[in-house]
């Protein structure tokens, strides 16, 4: 699909673990203020895609782009850009002896040089903003997974980072958590924030997304506006992908 202002463009992209050749050749860009939802079987190559996007996978070939810049390779550059596309995990990866505030500000502080009073002032504004102003003084084991989660959104939208990166954001979470981290996405992707979401949330990716991208081994099968791929995927794959997940 045609992107109007691209702020992440993968071009070419390839990436090997062994023999297995586990992305084929990817192009994909993601606009400005975009939600992208990555879907498709398990082991088609969607973590891996996402987590290429900030380099925590590194890839054989191909280029990736963020708002103009190829992605640096590693040092400082890289940690930079880093900071520019947060990413929030299927573990919530919190620092168990900190406390909730200490874990949103530390990031500003080491990485955007904030003074502790201006790091924990935006901490807990951003708290306050995902359901969690109370709860700032607690550790992380006092929390349910779907609060841990959603103080690592706090954590990265503290970064103010021009996208966010979601791996399987809610699959480690119990059902009737899902939906407080899901509510969370939606304002933020109302609010205009370029996102790229892996999940199997498919009420999420329907009501959320601007765009579907569909994967099975490797490869983008489909991308293209929820609504026409739910109603009507062009494609084997996606059919019988649907058709597992959708009758249950």
């Amino acid at each position: 699909m045609a992107v109007v202002d691209p702020l992440i463009e993968l071009r070419g992209v390839n990436k090997h673990y062994g023999t297995l050749h586990v992305l084929q050749s990817i192009d994909l860009t993601v606009g400005r203020g975009e939600v992208v939802v990555v879907i498709g079987p398990s082991g088609s190559g969607k973590s891996t895609l996402c987590r290429a996007m900030n380099r925590l996978e590194r890839v054989e070939s191909g280029e990736i782009v963020i708002d103009g810049q190829p992605l640096p390779e590693e040092g400082k550059a890289l940690a930079r850009l880093r900071a520019e596309v947060g990413m929030v995990f299927q573990s919530f990866n919190l620092f168990a002896h900190k406390t909730v505030l200490a874990n949103v500000s530390l990031a500003q502080i080491k990485v955007r040089g904030r003074g502790k009073a201006e790091a924990d002032r935006r901490s807990r504004e951003l708290l306050d903003r995902v359901g969690l102003a109370a709860h700032a003084d607690k550790y992380p084991a006092q929390l349910s997974g779907g609060q841990q989660q959603r103080v690592a959104i706090a954590r990265a939208l503290a970064m103010d980072p021009k996208a966010l990166l979601f791996d399987e954001p809610t699959s480690a979470l119990d059902p009737e958590m899902i939906n407080e981290v899901l509510e969370v996405m939606r304002q933020l992707a109302h609010e205009g924030m370029t996102m790229v979401v892996v999940t199997h949330e498919m009420g999420f990716a329907r009501s959320a997304a601007n765009r579907v991208v569909f994967m099975a081994d490797g490869r983008i099968v489909e991308d293209r506006a929820p609504e026409d791929f739910f109603t009507a995927p062009r494609s084997e794959r996606a059919r019988d992908f649907l058709s597992k997940i959708l009758t249950h």
